[in-house]
């Protein structure tokens, strides 16, 4: 739950609604040197990094690195759209994954949750605009 509450995608979240995140989450396990995701690959869920690092390429380009706090994948997480970037890890990680279908299902039976959720995302794209800040 600790990891989810961290996320600011889930800021307007109350820790019932944390918890139940939570139950419904697994945790992963990649080697070092795999893709966790491929851009332009389907994607339905999102990541939070529980462990370890991964570098993050557009176009083959690296970007960005990933470490334990950071999360990636919420746009695929929230439209089922492909993914933007790839995401390779660099040493062995643990990662917690949420996916589309169970922050579906609470929205569906909390409409109030999709302000928080899109307040969340707001921010996120704001971080990562160009010129600002990428984690």
């Amino acid at each position: 739950m600790a990891a989810l509450h961290a996320v600011p995608l889930f800021d307007g979240f109350s820790k019932r609604h944390l918890r139940r995140l939570a139950a419904e989450a697994e945790v992963v396990a990649f080697e070092a040197d795999r893709a966790i995701v491929e851009e332009g690959g389907a994607g339905e869920a999102m990541f939070i990094v529980l462990s370890g690092g991964a570098r993050v390429t557009r176009g083959g380009r690296k970007v960005a690195t990933v470490v334990p706090g950071d999360f990636f994948g919420e746009l695929s997480a929230l439209d089922g759209g492909p993914r933007t970037a790839s995401i390779v890890s660099e040493t062995p990680m643990e990662l917690l994954r949420l996916f589309r279908h169970t922050l579906r299902r609470m929205i569906e039976e909390e409409p109030s949750l999709a302000m928080g959720l899109l307040e969340g995302l707001a921010r996120r794209i704001r971080q990562v605009q160009p010129g600002g800040p990428v984690t």
